[in-house]
Order: C-alpha cells, then structure tokens, then sequence
C-alpha cells in the first residue's frame, strides 16, 4: 500500500517537472517581433507650367506624281529604235524624243499632197493675172516660196468677194486644209516627252507593229508630287490653298515643305473625313513613296502636352502632395500617337513624369533630387 503511493507521488511529481521544462523551453523559443520598416518609392516629377499649346494633326499618305500621261499611239507603223532607250527607268527632258514611229509611207502621201496644191494654184495663176491682177501679186509670192519639205504657210488673204469665190472654186481652200490635217497627223509618229520625266512603264520594243490606239507606256514628272491625305472634318475651316504643310519620311530622318493645293469639297460618310491634297517638290521623292504630313491646326490655350502613358483611364493623372500620391482629374483635348493635350491643373503643381507601377491614391513617396525637382 505505501509502495503504491509512493509511485503515485512519484509519478505526479515527473509530471510536474516535465510540464515545467516544456513551459520553459516554449518561452525560450518565442521570438522579438521586430518593425518592417515600410518601403517609400522614389519617383520623378515636373512642375506644370500651363502654356498654349500648338495642336499638330498628323495624316500620311503615298506620293503620286502630280503630272502623269499615259502613253497611247494615234498612227500606226513600225516602231523605229531612238537616240534614248524607250524602257521604263528612263529619263528624259522636256521636248526630247520619247519613241518614233516609222512614217516614210505617209510622208510620201502628204508630199504628193502638197504637189497636188501647188499644181491647182499653178493652174490658176494664168486667169488669176487676167481676171484679178491685183491679186496676181500676192499668188505668185506664195507660189516661189512654196516647199514641198516644208509646212504649207497660210493662203494669201483675197482682197474682195470675186477673188474668194475664184479661189473656192478651184478647190485650193479644201485642199488646203485636208493637208494640214495630214501635216498635224504626221506630227504624231514621234512623240516627244512635253515635260521633264522619268518613263515608268514601257509596253512596247523596237522594231514592233504599232497599231492606233495602243498604249504605249506612262510618264511622269520627276519633280512635282502630291501626297493625298484624309483630315477630320473639324480642322477643315484651318486648311486652306496656299497652307504650308510640314512633310517626313516613316524614319523622320527627311524632311520637305508642302503647299496645300486642293481641298475635296465632299465629306467622306464613313470616316467623317476631308480629302486634302498637299502639292510639294524636292530631292529624294519617288512616286508611291509612303509620307507623314503635320499641320498646324490651332494653339490650345492654357494647356499642357504630356505623355499618353502618364494618363489613367484617359481623364486622371499622379501628382504629389506632401509626401503622397494624389489622383487629379484633368480634361483630354487632344490626342497623337505618344502625347496628350490635357487642361485642368494648375500651375505648380508636381505631376509624376514617368509611369509608377501599382502606384495608388495616398501612396507614401518621396521626390528624386533633380534639376526638375529642384523648387526655385
């Protein structure tokens, strides 16, 4: 019996001491919570300084030159070799030959022509000295001037009505014209470039039938293009003929200076757009070549142009206010592809100029030392 309490006194002591260590060592093993310091972002402002601001529409366009013919033959004949290849690549000055038809057929026939008048004149000079000597004169002039290598110079004027009708009847006024008819028709086996130009098709190879009607090739002017481009309708009212245009290439490493030429008086229903045709000249402008125009449309009073990604939904911006961040409402008034136009904040005020991310309303920040950080 006193062995069985003394185990039981025993065993309450053990369990004692065993709860006690194990309380000691659980509070040996707590740990000091220490502070997390909190994390304060740096980030870059800019004062606003609210200006006018020019607003710069932006439109492009290809290049097309602005003289253009198409190249057609209105004779017919063998398509003779000329002093400049007739291929596309080509160039050519005003008033050189473009390509020449072969014409010694129909040269013959307007000779004979030619020698047909002179022998009905020569035929009716003897009546002219009898019936109407004061016209002999003027008649016998322009028959020893007459060239059968040379276009016919115009008839001598008749000095009354008899003479007129005299001359009618020998049929010298109606040959006369059916042979100028011919001598403009001949013209046309050479065709001659009608300004400076480049050839940028050729259809045809020496030494081919060349039939009336065909085409032949296409020229155009090197020099003079005109860029094509669809403007909003409300910057209509600003574009005007004579507008200076500021032009580049996609890499804005060129530059020329454009006039507006045209303005399309029809509004496109789709698009609510206006075709504006902007004349301009230069070296290095090839037809098809790919421009963007910049017109000075108007100047946004009392505005700032800052960067699209510094807006929030379009309407809202970071600023900074004793230490934390502040969403401020503005106005958009206009957008390009990398900038806004925005109206609504006032002078002084620090905006964040880079984007922040997971930036919040409140958010503890702290202003990076910069020139524009600097307050004066």
């Amino acid at each position: 019996m006193v062995r069985k309490i003394i185990g039981v006194v025993l065993g309450l002591i053990f369990l004692v001491g065993a709860g006690y260590v194990s309380k000691t060592l659980i509070d040996n093993n707590k740990r000091v919570a220490r502070e997390v310091p909190k994390t304060i972002k740096t980030v870059f402002t800019q004062p606003v300084l609210n200006t006018d601001v020019p607003i710069v529409v932006k439109a492009s366009g290809n290049l097309v030159a602005s003289r253009k013919i198409e190249l057609f033959s209105e004779v017919q004949g063998i398509f003779k070799e000329a002093d400049l290849p007739f291929k596309a690549g080509q160039t050519y000055e005003s008033g050189q030959v473009l390509l020449d038809i072969d014409s010694r057929e129909f040269y013959t026939s307007l000779l004979a022509q030619r020698s047909t008048l002179y022998d009905i004149i020569t035929g009716m000079m003897p009546d002219l000295k009898f019936d109407y000597p004061d016209s002999f004169d003027n008649w016998e002039a322009y028959l020893q001037n007459f060239d059968l290598d040379k276009d016919l110079a115009e008839l001598p004027e008749p000095i009354n009505d008899k003479e007129k009708y005299f001359v009618n009847g020998k049929q010298i006024v109606t040959t006369y014209y059916n042979i100028k008819n011919l001598e403009e028709r001949y013209r046309k086996y050479e065709i001659s470039a009608p300004f400076s130009g480049i050839l940028t098709e050729s259809l045809v190879n020496p030494g081919t039938l060349i039939r009336s009607g065909q085409k032949l090739g296409e020229f155009v002017s090197m020099n003079d293009f005109e860029l094509e481009v669809d403007v909003n309708q409300e910057y209509i009212d600003i574009l005007r003929v004579g507008k200076r245009v500021a032009l580049g290439d996609l890499n804005s490493s060129r530059t020329w200076q454009g006039i507006v030429r045209r303005v399309n008086g029809r509004l496109d229903q789709s698009t609510q757009t206006v075709k504006v045709y902007i004349g301009v000249q230069g070296k290095g402008l090839i037809e098809g070549m790919y421009l963007e125009a910049n017109i000075a449309a108007r100047s946004e009073k009392n505005a700032l142009e800052i960067p699209r990604n510094l807006l929030n939904n379009q309407s809202e911006i970071f600023a900074v206010e004793d230490g934390k961040i502040t969403t401020k409402t503005v106005e958009a008034v206009y957008f390009t592809d990398k900038t806004a136009i925005v109206r609504g904040l006032k002078d002084g005020t620090k905006i964040i100029s880079r984007p922040l991310p997971g930036a919040y309303n409140g958010m503890l920040v702290k202003i990076a030392p910069s020139a524009s950080n600097v307050e004066k």
